[in-house]
């Protein structure tokens, strides 16, 4: 059974300054990443801007991400739509490009109950033959899926083998570490809480931070699994100056600018979300200094 673990990093997705997609950056940009020694990409996620791509883009960053990667490590795709329909389409569609799992964002926008959710994610895992995360961000979703929900899914479909929780709530991240089947694959989304979510049993983390500072976030991963908690402890409270920047703005575009300004041109975020504030630039300065 294929497992959801280690360091994943949602790849910020490489545009030029016409907004468009990039894909010599992109594919620069992903070796970059795997040679720090992430242990997964995942394209098409939050960071990589999903919301603000037509399917025929998405598409196009998903295969050249499966084609950087090369097998070196897994591809998660993101995959999650606001409707049934469409999130089953568009799964089909990317299972041939060759992606190893996919993550699957609750519907946003509308208001779902968690039977809604329970048949939204049964007909997206009865479609497609490969794993399947969830993938809970109820601050932009509006919707948290419940760990009974969860629980339900788990034992109803084989393929859906766990879920990203950045609700922010490390009670939330323990509801579905303690109440759903032993073998659940539970991933850190909120990177405060990648340390303590490993302590507790989960299996690993998808980053957004590892996009600026890849080595860091990977030794987090390598120091628990080595044992030293007290070194990734250290190395989890080094983010804490740069988390405190991405709440100056539109956290994931914080990130895009911060990778720029480490010297990764991988453009701006789509407008209206693109960082202009000089403010967040001057921060992310003085943040970097203590790097």
């Amino acid at each position: 059974m294929f497992e959801a673990k280690g360091l994943i990093t949602p790849v910020v997705t490489a545009l030029t300054e016409e907004e468009t997609f990039d894909a010599g950056m992109y594919r620069e940009f992903i070796q970059h990443l795997i040679a720090a020694g992430v242990d997964g990409i995942f394209p098409m996620g939050t960071n990589g801007e999903f919301y603000a791509f037509d399917p025929e883009e998405k598409l196009a960053v998903i295969k050249t991400a499966v084609e950087a990667a090369g097998g070196r490590v897994p591809v998660y795709a993101g995959t999650g739509c606001i409707t049934t329909k469409e999130t089953v389409e568009f799964t089909k569609r990317v299972e041939a490009l060759g992606v190893d799992c996919l993550s699957v964002i609750s519907p946003y926008f509308v208001a779902v109950t968690q039977d809604d959710l329970l048949e939204h994610f049964s007909a997206v895992a009865a479609s497609t033959k490969l794993p399947m995360l969830l993938y809970n961000i109820p601050a932009r979703t509006g919707n948290n899926i419940a760990f009974t929900t969860v629980k339900k899914l788990m034992e109803s479909h084989e393929n859906i083998i766990g879920i990203k929780d950045s609700s922010g709530s490390f009670d939330n991240t323990l509801k579905y570490i303690e109440n759903t089947k032993h073998g659940i694959h539970v991933l850190a989304g909120s990177d405060s809480l990648i340390l303590w979510t490993l302590m507790a049993g989960g299996t690993g983390a998808i980053s957004g931070c590892s996009n600026v500072f890849p080595e860091l976030m990977v030794s987090i991963y390598q120091y628990w699994k080595e044992g030293n908690i007290e070194k990734a402890n250290e190395a989890q409270k080094k983010i804490r100056p740069f988390r405190n920047v991405m709440q100056m703005g539109n956290p994931n575009s914080v990130v895009k600018l911060a990778v720029n300004m480490r010297g990764w041109k991988v453009g701006p975020a789509r407008r209206p979300s693109n960082c202009t504030n000089p403010a967040i630039k001057d921060a992310l300065t003085e943040v970097f200094r203590q790097y």
